[in-house]
């Protein structure tokens, strides 16, 4: 599902792992076959922000990222009725702050596996959430994630972009933000309680 971040053609990605916690990598790197360049894991959490990520990246990092909003935080419930999702399998990505709310969905949601990318510091990586940090460039394969939650922290155009980017055609967008700076190609389905939900057309 990993892609690397620089801007050449998509191809398999190598892991070479060190320590492991069962199937969890604790730490190691990830290898592109294309390019050649390498991307730590430490502590559970891969690094796709090194000094090359920052330099070549189109899409604005970490550091740009919209002001947490002051709706109070919808429940996992919620969430997970707006994804609409049925059976296990697939991915489902959290952007920014939209990954704290992975456990709570893992528990109504079993046998989907989530993706943190840009979480808090203070979260870490669970066996059913994989973390990672990026500069800008998701580094997922397109059209890949069977949902997609963006924090209000990351509800800028360029990540919003990059979110409909790795999002399956037909599948749910989900920002914790009721009034996006939306990509096109995204089929408004409702606003409430400061979310804004759409499909991917």
């Amino acid at each position: 599902m990993l892609r690397c971040p620089e801007p050449h053609r998509e191809d398999a990605m190598v892991l070479s792992t060190g320590e492991m916690i069962g199937r969890m990598v604790r730490s190691g790197l990830i290898g592109c076959s294309v390019c050649r360049k390498e991307f730590l894991i430490t502590n559970g959490i891969i690094d796709f922000t090194g000094s090359e990520m920052r330099d070549a990246g189109s899409v604005g990092g970490p550091s740009k990222s919209h002001p947490a909003s002051r709706i109070p935080s919808p429940a996992a419930g919620d969430l997970q009725a707006l994804l609409e999702l049925s059976g296990p399998g697939g991915f489902v990505v959290l952007l920014g702050d939209a990954a704290r709310f992975a456990a709570g969905l893992a528990g109504l949601m079993a046998g989907i596996h989530f993706i943190g990318v840009n979480p808090p510091p203070d979260l870490g990586e669970l066996p059913v959430l994989s973390l990672m940090r990026v500069g800008g460039v998701i580094p997922l394969r397109q059209a890949i994630a069977r949902g997609v939650v963006v924090g209000s922290d990351l509800a800028t155009s360029p990540w919003l972009v990059e979110a409909h980017r790795i999002l399956l055609r037909g599948r749910r967008f989900v920002t914790l933000h009721a009034a996006p700076e939306l990509p096109i190609g995204l089929e408004k389905l409702a606003t409430a309680k400061g979310l804004w939900v759409g499909e991917k057309k």
